[in-house]
């Protein structure tokens, strides 16, 4: 898209501009949508006078208008002509005339909508000027690989001084140690030539041994040239080391570099942050603020205890791993275990929840749940808290803090801060792009939300993580016509509270994508018949197609159709209601299969949650409007892992589909569920599934804002299936090795912890170069963050 051409043509065409204008302006609002704009735009080229424009410059203009402001005959507009690309123009309606302006004064203008009065000194973040010198990537396809842009350019500048370079690998291995008992090398290497020197020494008396040799059986000779336990528990591992290390010290290049420095043992303790919900094992993801996240992270704890393990068993350490869950302890928690200071995790051997409670003004606790959006008064007294349990428990530092979501990520950063550990977030869904112009309008959310501190808790958390880990690059940067969740912070208004310029740049390379999986013991293909839970079965069947339970709703009257299976809380986010009003509107659905919905709680008063009464009110109107009591069936109630995923699989043996129809989706764990128990899958194409599923082949995808399509696209596929019985195996297969090949917790472990590894050599070579932005960042904490939380009145429920 070439701006002086939109410019040009506008001059030439001003009065069929000037009639399209007026279109936008007949429409008696102020700010448009995308697809408002581009909806309005090809309505106009369809009349005799728009013609012009269906083929003209400006037509790719329209197209890549994010949003616009219409004020005093200007149309104002937010273009985005390719990933993380922003410009601002202005076209006067009357004398159409095409002008760029600065983000400054679009987001002056769309002020003005919220607060009449323009104010003249309102307060701006800008990150820009610290980060100027600090090295970013220029193109889009690199986005989501930060580590292998930070090595290639990192690396050679530092190895560009060889013996500097050199110096600061040699002080990078001293640091190493655990409880004081050093790892690597000893005093007996002094400086960088008796490295080299005696690398060569023990490359030549390691030649002489078995490459099964242990590395007890060396380390006295090892020793005295200076080596400590730490390169292998074998000499077939201990000769690649010194090799990759007497390489880099020689001819150093970023690969060699990375595989060295994730053999080196450095993670030993790790630190997960998690604290607003209810954080347990059982009887905890129907809750209020919990789900997808505790899945995940209770997945995530296990694949890296085992693979530390490993690690450390090949590294020839006898050291046990620990890792803990920072939650919140929750007095009055039900029939959870929320309630328990310290819970081992499951199917592990070292793997601890660590609950500390919030506590008032008075330092008591604080007994019952808080909702996620009120947390924010509490979490620096619970970051101190934590930080002193966690010393205690651990008896030193953790080697690495990983924060998920807003308010983990901010005790993330609180924690690594006074512990000087290096710092990980994961977002898992930033609230900014879930509700429609947010940031605009936090005022009129802020009872209900408080935006103010969650959107400057994610500034400071982001903008000072040492790495970001994100499941998917649409989660970072969007795809062509969708902003990414980190974009949608590059830039912003919150009139009355401030603006951010640069407030994130998707170029950073801190980001990294590391998709998780599904836990392989529970989710496995329907064909695996030997690994499945059949005891199971009479339960699933009791379930699906039973009489009416006290937590559920109708009764599937043809038990021979095929079953369309949706699970999730009944958020109006993740749109089930949106799937039931889809079956309701085709017929020719209903008459195809069957569905079945398990998510939220029957009754009203079951739930606390204002979000989940309201969806559970429309649920049952949808029910009795189109009277889908026969061919719909609705359970309230949570459903053990074994247990859903044996339902994949039934579900999978009758040749039914998995559904996910949220209007957006940050990465979908059920998706790969599902896929990964061989149930054909349709998902949402907002975020992360559009990475997950390649339509038509491994899976399809759906638009939730085209539910007639949705249906349509449903009925297609049973239709297909039913004349040729290999279709739906076909994409049952295809989705299943799509599955194995990309979303793994195996693969997931291996990259994370691989990434720790790197990230902490070169926060201890460079500091990341980042101190002016991490002091800034304390500034903005303590007179914008601290400020907004105070005025939170948390109602605890």
């Amino acid at each position: 898209m070439r701006i002086d051409q939109v410019v040009a043509f506008t001059a030439a065409h001003s009065l069929e501009i000037q009639q399209l204008l007026n279109c936008y302006l007949k429409k008696d609002k102020n700010l448009f949508l995308r697809s408002d704009i581009w909806d309005e735009f090809k309505l106009f080229t369809e009349t005799p006078q728009g013609a012009v424009l269906k083929e003209s410059p400006l037509a790719e203009f329209f197209a890549k208008t994010q949003e616009a402001a219409l004020v005093d005959n200007y149309l104002y507009l937010a273009v985005r002509p390719r990933v993380a690309s922003w410009h601002y123009f202005q076209i006067n309606i009357e004398r159409p005339h095409c002008e760029g302006i600065p983000p400054t004064t679009y987001m002056r203008i769309k002020e003005r909508l919220v607060d009449s009065v323009d104010e003249e000194w309102p307060l701006e973040i800008d990150l820009g000027p610290f980060e100027s010198a600090f090295p970013k990537m220029s193109q889009t396809r690199s986005i989501g690989k930060g580590v292998d842009f930070l090595n290639r350019h990192l690396s050679g500048r530092l190895f560009q001084n060889l013996a500097r370079g050199n110096e600061l690998l040699l002080s990078f291995l001293r640091v190493h140690h655990h409880r004081d008992v050093p790892f690597m090398i000893n005093g007996n290497i002094a400086d960088i030539q008796t490295l080299r020197d005696n690398l060569l020494l023990g490359m030549e008396l390691l030649e002489k041994q078995d490459l099964n040799t242990q590395w007890t059986d060396i380390a006295p000779l090892l020793k005295e040239l200076g080596f400590e336990p730490g390169w292998g528990r074998k000499v077939s591992i201990i000769r690649d080391n010194f090799s990759l290390l007497a390489d880099i010290l020689e001819a150093p290049d970023y690969q060699s570099l990375e595989k060295f420095l994730s053999s080196i043992p450095m993670i030993f303790n790790i630190v997960i942050v998690s604290p607003h919900g209810y954080f347990g094992q059982d009887n905890v993801l129907g809750l209020p603020d919990t789900g997808g996240q505790v899945v995940y992270i209770l997945d995530q704890v296990r694949a890296l205890e085992k693979e530390i393990q490993v690690r450390i068993h090949e590294q020839g350490l006898d050291i046990k791993p620990r890792i803990l869950i920072v939650s919140r302890l929750i007095p009055e928690a039900d029939e959870t275990t929320c309630a328990q200071p310290l819970e081992q995790v499951n199917d592990t051997d070292n793997v601890h929840i660590l609950r500390v409670p919030f506590r008032d003004d008075n330092g008591e606790p604080i007994p019952q749940w808080i909702s996620r959006f009120e947390v924010w008064p509490h979490l620096e007294r619970f970051a101190g808290e934590v930080e002193k349990e966690i010393l205690t428990e651990l008896g030193c530092r953790p080697d690495l803090i990983i924060g998920n979501y807003s308010d983990g990520n901010l005790v993330a950063y609180l924690l690594s801060r006074q512990l000087k550990v290096t710092q990980c977030n994961i977002a898992h869904a930033l609230e900014k792009t879930k509700y429609l112009f947010s940031a605009l309008y936090w005022q009129n959310m802020e009872d209900k939300y408080h935006f103010s501190c969650q959107f400057t808790a994610d500034l400071i958390a982001m903008n000072t993580a040492d790495f970001i880990i994100t499941s998917t690059y649409q989660e970072i940067a969007g795809s062509e016509h969708i902003v990414g969740q980190y974009e949608s912070y590059a830039n912003f208004t919150m009139p009355g509270l401030y603006r951010v310029l640069n407030g994130i740049d998707v170029f950073d390379p801190k980001f990294n994508i590391v998709s998780p999986g599904a836990d392989e013991r529970i989710y496995f293909s329907h064909q695996e018949t030997s690994k499945r839970f059949y005891e199971l079965t009479s339960e699933i069947e009791r379930l699906v197609f039973g009489e009416v339970l006290p937590e559920s709703r109708g009764c599937l009257i043809d038990q021979n159709k095929p079953t369309i299976f949706t699970m999730a809380r009944l958020d109006k986010i993740k749109n089930i209601t949106g799937l039931v009003e889809w079956y309701a509107g085709s017929e020719e659905l209903q008459q195809k299969a069957n569905l079945l919905i398990i998510g939220g709680c029957i009754e009203p008063d079951q739930s606390n949650d204002e979000e989940e009464i309201e969806q559970i009110h429309l649920m049952h109107a949808l029910f009795d409007t189109h009277q889908l009591d026969g061919c719909v069936r609705w359970l309230g109630m949570r459903l053990d892992k074994r247990l859903t995923g044996e339902l994949y699989r039934f579900l999978a043996d009758q040749q039914g589909v998995f559904v996910q129809p949220a209007f957006f989706e940050a990465f979908g764990l059920t998706v790969i569920e599902a896929m990964s128990s061989g149930l054909p899958t349709f998902a949402t194409r907002y975020g992360g599934p559009l990475e997950i599923i390649e339509d038509t082949i491994s899976g399809f995808h759906i638009d939730p804002n085209h539910g007639a399509q949705s249906a349509e696209s449903l009925t297609d596929f049973f239709k297909k299936s039913a004349i040729d019985p290999g279709y739906w195996n076909e994409i049952s297969q295809n989705g299943l090795q799509r599955v194995k090949n990309h979303y793994t917790w195996q693969r997931y472990a291996k990259r994370l912890l691989s990434l720790s590894c790197v990230y902490g050599f070169w926060k201890f070579a460079t500091n990341l170069e980042r101190e002016e932005t991490r002091r800034y960042l304390e500034m903005v904490y303590a007179l914008r963050f601290r400020s907004s939380a105070k005025s939170v009145n948390p109602r605890g429920k």
